[in-house]
């Protein structure tokens, strides 16, 4: 039995690392990926993100072909670096429910299942360490190879972190069966769009205030950011709110933020102040959207457009917006002016 683990574990190990580094090879992840990981910033380096996959290559390759000592030195770096990876996952998903990962090329959301799969990569690494010492020094896992009724243990070790692997993204939130329907988005023909009445859910302002999102746009139509401090990729559209409302003069944009008020470097309680939402109602009650993203809300109580996602997403939506605007004035005045006329006439 130990003989087949010594040989099972690190192979299984070393195809999680050689897995991952095809994927990020095929997907590179970028510095912004690693800040909304939470990554810290010493590490935030360029270099390091175009070496990150070789590294994880290398270490699979030593997995493979090493045993002995240089075996359990590079199962104690896998060790090592799956614990990282487990750390930083839970610390983003902790900060921000929607938190996402590219821990295996294609981002996709932290879930309950990635911190699984990355509990249980490192508890395999730990287990790895203590049995490939068993293994001959060059040839490592490959050299020992032979019939043993433990490669049982083997595949079920391997079909468990396969499973964790490849659940399918958000299968585990109990949430996702409650979703009510995706808004389509509003990209296309307006008529496509199917509008909803705004949900009256309540939301904190910065001011420590209370309101539902139904009261807060009863007045104006609302431009909604909804952001996170711990989003690399929203810092472009954080950077570019005081842009956006000079150019949406008609709108209150403001940003939503799941930490609280006194959390949030967000918060501000200039108007159009910023909104709070910790136990993320806002979101639950329109769609399961990324971060960043953006909504419109009109002042008739409806949504009026998105959700879009993504810094792309989100910055054509803003444009798309601004050019309905210039249409809804444009026909406004040849209404207006077309009138002129009609009105002198009856004048004289």
């Amino acid at each position: 039995m130990l003989h087949a683990l010594a040989v099972a574990l690190p192979l299984v190990l070393a195809g999680v690392f050689v897995a991952s580094a095809v994927a990020k090879f095929r997907r590179p992840d970028d510095l912004s990926g690693w800040a909304e990981l939470g990554v810290p910033k010493a590490l935030r380096q360029r270099w390091l993100v175009t070496l990150h996959p070789w590294g994880e290559l290398v270490l699979g390759l030593a997995l493979i072909l090493l045993g002995g000592v240089l075996g359990f030195l590079a199962a104690v770096v896998a060790f090592f670096l799956m614990a990282a990876y487990l750390v930083l996952v839970v610390r983003a998903r902790q900060k921000t429910p929607d938190a996402s990962c590219a821990c295996f090329g294609e981002r996709r959301r932290i879930t309950r299942v990635t911190i699984a799969r990355n509990a249980w990569l490192t508890a395999l690494a730990a287990v790895t360490a203590s049995v490939i010492v068993t293994t001959p020094l060059w040839g490592g896992a490959v050299a020992a190879i032979g019939a043993d009724a433990g490669w049982i243990v083997g595949l079920a070790v391997a079909a468990v972190t396969s499973a964790l692997i490849l659940w399918p993204e958000g299968a585990d939130d109990a949430e996702a069966a409650a979703q009510p329907a995706a808004v389509p988005a509003s990209s296309g023909d307006e008529a496509d769009y199917i509008r909803r009445r705004t949900p009256a859910v309540t939301v904190t302002l910065a001011d420590g205030t209370t309101t539902t999102l139904r009261d807060l746009t009863r007045a104006r139509p609302m431009l909604m950011l909804a952001v996170s401090e711990w989003c690399g990729s929203c810092e472009p559209v954080i950077e570019s709110i005081d842009e956006w409302r000079a150019l949406l003069p008609e709108l209150d944009v403001r940003f939503l933020v799941t930490a609280r008020p006194e959390d949030s470097r967000l918060t501000s309680t200039v108007e159009p102040q910023t909104m709070h939402d910790p136990q993320g109602h806002v979101r639950a009650s329109i769609e399961d959207w990324p971060t960043p993203s953006a909504v419109l809300f009109g002042a008739d109580g409806m949504l009026a457009g998105g959700p879009e996602s993504g810094v792309d997403g989100v910055r054509a939506f803003v444009h798309d917006i601004r050019a309905s605007l210039d249409e809804i004035l444009a026909e406004a005045q040849s209404a207006a002016e077309a009138e002129q006329p009609s009105a002198q006439v009856d004048a004289g």
